[in-house]
């Protein structure tokens, strides 16, 4: 495997030969060609930025890429974009583990700060975010900012931000329609509406998904409204309100070894010797979400803009793993405030821009444990909570005109705290932990004509223990881990994003993240523990061209090396993160207004989760091809978009995770779908 050493002076070298390119190239548009339209981006600085400015790599995916995709949900849109991979232990979506820059190893949750309209989403518990909680019609937009976000994000932003971008309503009535059916039992129907009349804005939207699965046992049913309210009350005063809800039921089939998988790839998980663990019929969930928030943003003259942000959730889970003799119930609610105040002035004759807040989190847990599925006999109760308060301050300085200088400093204090008890009366903990920390950042990126930038950051980060790695409460090893430490992260990344003539864009960024106390479940003593240091580094490489009415071609190599610094598995690869993964797709413009879009998805193999010394087998490496036709004629103001198409169009068997065997229990896989058919259509009028 070639060092990443001369990876990194390969890098440099292409950097270095393309900024005098980009210099030549990349000067004023033509004058006849259009306007350039600079996108923006939220989550960069919790406020609106062109793309170009931000010392970040980062992916804009635009409401007509979201609308001609083909895709159901949040995860299919994702898992096109470079550096992003999803892990699904029952080959469906809702609650796929999302990895970025090589932090999905044993345990990838809370590396990635999801985000809807700027509200965390993020969890307390250790559990994946509902990918349909989110209906795909009522998208505008979905932004990626990679690298440390912790100074204006907090806990969770350590390889990055997405932040996803509803629509809202602007003139006249838009309805929109859409309707797919593919293999395996599933559909989808999504449909909604957004305008708007004299100081009211309006959007609502709703959708149905059920797909039987690939394997058995494996059904997933989701259904879901939101609705969202604008409303300017003048000239220095609009208020925004959204409210949704979602109901998500899904089943859980297990994991299967290499001789199951030969006998029948599909099948659940089937009995097996007393002391390893089988599936059952009964392992399944129901997830229940409720979200409220209200925004006023206000205009102070010269004395800048001030937000305000109120939200919360309720959420009701219901789960019965029969295999682990566990049947929870639990919620989690979630109150936020966080308010902001924004200044742009010119200091020493320089534009400047101001940005200070206060994220404020209450998030109540309480779960109860029984005997059986009917609930008849309650074993326990777990009521806990964590609570945090985080102060941000960050600058943005123009030091002259192409060169642009941010910095930003972070103080957060978290408590997590509550109760477990075991019935009759046994207390099984009822005490507290404080975290205390900060974060800080500063980056610089140059402007490069109308288009280009190359930039440099370095930053600290950040992740919180998760309420159940903090506290153990399932009914075995019950006790509050007082000595287990959040996660800390040093972060250095440099990259650029050129476009050197029209319609070619081309970006490489080089990352590095040092981690600090890296949370792992140890097998041995039943606990999370905090490893001594890891780290992540890489490369990441994109390409767009556009030959217009012709056709469209793009792709993305991303190289990962994540490993232990520290005793006892100093140099050692961590498990599950793939060294490699390349994305390659094409769109060809044929007559009639058809489409013609084949992507490919390429990834080498990595160790198997539980695999921290690398002795054992890897996962192995997979491609997987689709191929898809378009039709997109407009008829009036109505955009039609129908599809049909081929996902795994070359039959790949794959598993995007595995378990190493232990002696008690076997090596073990999570066997994702063969090829599969799809088609839909789509209505916008």
């Amino acid at each position: 495997m070639k060092s990443f050493s001369r990876v990194l002076r390969f890098g440099f070298s292409v950097l270095v030969f393309w900024i005098p390119t980009a210099s030549v190239f990349a000067g004023a548009p033509d004058a006849g060609s259009p306007a350039i339209l600079q996108e923006v981006v939220v989550t960069a600085t919790r406020d609106q930025e062109e793309v170009r400015k931000v010392p970040a790599h980062v992916t804009v995916v635009t409401e007509k890429e979201i609308r001609d995709s083909g895709a159901t949900s949040l995860v299919e849109i994702l898992d096109r974009q470079e550096g992003v991979q999803f892990r699904s232990y029952s080959s469906q979506d809702p609650l796929s583990v999302i990895d970025l820059r090589g932090m999905g190893g044993d345990n990838p949750y809370g590396k990635v700060q999801i985000q809807l309209n700027g509200r965390r989403l993020n969890r307390p518990d250790m559990a994946s975010v509902n990918w349909f909680q989110i209906p795909l019609s009522q998208v505008e937009r979905i932004e990626i900012v990679r690298g440390a976000g912790s100074v204006l994000h907090g806990d969770s932003a350590v390889a990055g931000v997405i932040n996803i971008i509803t629509k809202r309503g602007e003139g006249k009535p838009l309805f929109r329609l859409s309707a797919v059916a593919g293999g395996y039992g599933l559909h989808s129907e999504e449909a909604g509406v957004s305008g708007s009349t004299g100081k009211w804005s309006y959007g609502v939207s709703g959708g149905n998904y059920f797909s039987l699965g690939y394997r058995e046992r494996s059904t997933v049913s989701s259904q879901g409204a939101g609705l969202d309210l604008g409303y300017d009350a003048s000239d220095r005063l609009s208020l925004s309100f959204g409210a949704s809800f979602k109901r998500t039921q899904y089943e859980l089939p297990g994991n299967l070894t290499e001789a199951e998988m030969a006998v029948d790839r599909r099948q659940y998980q089937p009995a097996r010797p007393a002391y390893w663990t089988s599936a059952s019929s009964e392992d399944d969930g129901t997830d229940r979400q409720t979200d409220l928030n209200l925004r006023a943003d206000l205009l102070l003259g010269d004395f800048g803009r001030g937000e305000i942000g109120f939200s919360t959730g309720f959420k009701e889970v219901t789960v019965d793993m029969a295999s682990w003799s566990s049947f929870n119930n639990y919620s989690i609610q979630t109150y936020a405030v966080t308010p902001k105040y924004i200044l742009e002035k010119t200091v020493f004759g320089r534009n400047n821009k101001l940005t200070a807040g206060i994220d404020y989190y209450k998030e109540p847990f309480k779960m109860d444990r029984y005997e059986t599925r009917e609930r008849t006999r309650k074993l326990g109760a777990v009521d806990l909570e964590r609570q945090t308060v985080g102060y941000y301050l960050r600058d943005e300085f123009q030091i002259f005109d192409p060169l642009i200088l941010t910095g930003g400093y972070r103080w957060e204090e978290a408590n997590i705290s509550g109760n477990s008890l075991t019935l009759p009366g046994t207390v099984d903990f009822d005490t507290k932990k404080t975290h205390r920390g900060d974060a800080h950042e500063l980056g610089l990126t140059y402007l490069i004509g109308e288009k280009s930038k190359v930039f440099a950051k370095y930053a600290t980060a950040y992740r919180l223990p998760f309420i159940d790695e903090q506290a153990s409460y399932y009914g075995w090893g019950n006790g509050f881990l007082a000595d287990l430490e959040k996660e800390k992260a040093k972060t250095m990344e440099w990259g650029t994003s050129l476009n050197p003539w029209k319609n070619l864009t081309v970006g490489l960024t080089l990352f590095r993240i040092d981690m600090e106390n890296e949370i792992t479940w140890n097998n041995a003593t039943y606990r999370n523990e905090n490893l001594d240091e890891t780290r992540h580094q890489g490369v990441e490489a994109t390409f767009s061209y556009l030959w217009e009415k012709r056709f469209k071609i793009y792709g993305s190599y991303t190289y990962h090396e994540a490993t232990y610094r520290a005793v006892p598995y100093d140099g050692k690869e961590l498990p599950l993160v793939p060294n490699h993964v390349v994305k390659l797709g094409a769109e060809w413009y044929l007559p009639a207004d058809f489409v013609l879009r084949p992507e490919i998805r390429l990834v080498s193999d990595a160790y198997l989760s539980g695999d921290s010394d690398n002795t054992g087998e890897k996962l192995s490496a997979y491609q997987v091809c689709d191929l898809f036709l378009f039709y997109r004629p407009v008829v009036g103001r109505t955009k039609i978009s129908v599809f049909a198409g081929v996902e795994n169009l070359t039959d790949e068997l794959y598993a995007t995770t595995g378990v190493k065997g232990t002696a008690f229990s076997p090596q073990t896989y999570y066997p994702m779908s063969e090829r599969t058919f799809k088609c839909g259509i789509s209505f916008e009028f």
